[in-house]
């Protein structure tokens, strides 16, 4: 077998299936390093099995907002139907078809755990219990993810907690389901588990859901999941867990004792670099990787180690980690035919994407979209700012799409530059409308260009018009 090889990517997620195609591309053999499944967290404990566990209560609810409709749906979710489809979205958790994808790109896919082994070297431990080393011509890349990180509290190991794997690949439905963590995996799976059926609490150490996002992104969901049924408690701080068989107990704080058949913990995450072989390199087991804006990990001499995806802490979500293994990808190429990564032709290539205008969508009901900084981060970083709000029901095209529509919408302008910094929306169905306020944050678009981008009536999207109506008209207001 090979062991030389112009690029080894260590991780077969999203993040280093994307940079692998891009190697590929560029004519440089390229090994993929994978322990676990090919596709990786999203593919089978993530993004589509959870948005697929997610997609059918917010159907029915559409259907259930819209008299003549509503009078057509009854009962509940079938959950067994919804599993199963969940199930198909996670391909039955295996990975028959990412693995021939791989192959058919050309790339070498070796089974195994691997680590670092000194500059430009990757040592294997494969699953028959023999070791393999790899020697990269170019770059080693670093696409090895995140893993969800428990807390040390008295009684919690022993009570087999959930984490986010287990929260999206359970073949069965909970009678009572206890979810510590006010983040999007918590509120996501708390929505998720009421809507097949479960009777779930949500337990938020804060004084809020969604302490990253705008506040009133975090009321408008925890008043969603209570209306859903979940009993959302915030300023819950959890002193310690018991299992009793079948039973789960939790201890609060104040002494409150709260019981279920499962306990979902969703309050962080690690990167998985603590067996990474780290420390023959110069660096630290178990640390993010910080990264230049190449992908490149700082601090290691001669620029041959990249790490790309939720393991250099940029932005740790898949979109951002795919745009980062593109730029990863893109930037080894380069490297590998002589070309400087400050050359002009470079410039327009670099990962700029995932600091100032991230999205993300938040798949409860109501669901959030958000990109860019919110109002507090653009004050913290120095900013001028006017914030403009808008409640989305007053649109026509939302009074359309829902007899009692709720929501509401949020620019936040850079008031030296009259340009956005943030855009948040809160109500059914607002991830549609996230694009367009990415490109207007990422591409700087003037004010008074967006005036020009004609929203189509009656359509949700009107609710730009109205955005900029409010701008000029408190512009008015102060003079």
């Amino acid at each position: 077998m090979t062991t030389e090889y112009d690029v080894i990517v260590l991780g077969a997620g999203p993040t280093g299936e994307n940079l692998a195609d891009r190697t590929r591309a560029a004519g440089l053999s390229t090994a993929v390093v994978e322990s676990e499944l090919v596709g990786g967290e999203c593919s089978y404990w993530a993004c589509m099995p959870s948005k697929a566990l997610l997609r059918p209560a917010a159907a029915l609810a559409a259907a259930r907002a819209v008299a003549g409709s509503r009078e057509a749906v009854t009962g509940a979710l079938d959950a067994a139907a919804v599993l199963a489809r969940r199930d198909s979205f996670a391909s039955h958790w295996k990975d028959d078809g990412q693995a021939s994808w791989l192959d058919g790109i050309g790339a070498v896919l070796i089974r195994g755990e691997g680590r670092l082994d000194g500059p430009r070297r990757v040592a294997v431990r494969t699953p028959d219990g023999g070791e393999l080393l790899l020697t990269a011509r170019h770059a080693v890349a670093v696409c090895t993810g995140s893993r969800a990180v428990l807390p040390e509290l008295p009684g919690l190991a022993g009570a087999k907690p959930w984490t986010s794997r287990q929260a999206t690949s359970s073949p069965t439905v909970p009678d009572r389901l206890l979810v510590v963590g006010g983040g999007v995996v918590g509120v996501e799976m708390a929505a998720a588990w009421q809507a097949l059926g479960s009777q779930v609490t949500l337990l938020a150490r804060g004084g809020g859901l969604l302490p990253r996002l705008e506040p009133f992104a975090g009321e408008l969901v925890a008043d969603g999941l209570r209306a859903a049924g979940v009993t959302v408690r915030l300023g819950a701080d959890v002193a310690a867990v018991h299992r009793d068989g079948p039973v789960v107990t939790v201890r609060l704080a104040d002494g409150a004792e709260l019981t279920a058949e499962e306990l979902l913990y969703a309050t962080g995450r690690a990167p998985r670099t603590d067996r990474l072989g780290l420390a023959s390199v110069g660096l630290t087991d178990g640390d993010w990787l910080p990264v230049d804006d190449s992908c490149a990990v700082r601090g290691v001499e001669g620029g041959w180690l990249f790490a790309a995806g939720d393991v250099n802490h940029r932005a740790l979500l898949t979109h951002q980690g795919k745009y980062q293994g593109r730029i990863a990808g893109a930037a080894i190429a380069a490297l590998a035919q002589g070309r400087p990564l400050d050359t002009a032709d470079w410039g327009a290539h670099v990962a700029t994407a995932d600091r100032a205008a991230v999205p993300q969508v938040i798949f409860t009901e109501p669901e959030v979209a958000a990109v860019g900084l919110s109002a507090e981060e653009a004050r913290r970083a120095g900013h001028r700012v006017r914030v403009v709000d808008y409640e989305l029901g007053q649109v026509a095209g939302a009074s359309l799409a829902a007899d009692d529509f709720r929501g509401r919408a949020r620019m936040v302008v850079d008031e030296e530059r009259a340009v956005l910094l943030g855009v948040t929306f809160v109500g059914p169905g607002v991830g549609e409308l996230l694009h367009a306020a990415t490109i207007a944050v990422t591409g700087q678009v003037p004010i008074d260009r967006l005036w020009h981008a004609v929203p189509a009536y009656p359509t949700v999207s009107e609710i730009w018009l109205r955005l900029l109506e409010t701008y000029r008209d408190s512009h008015r207001d102060s003079e």
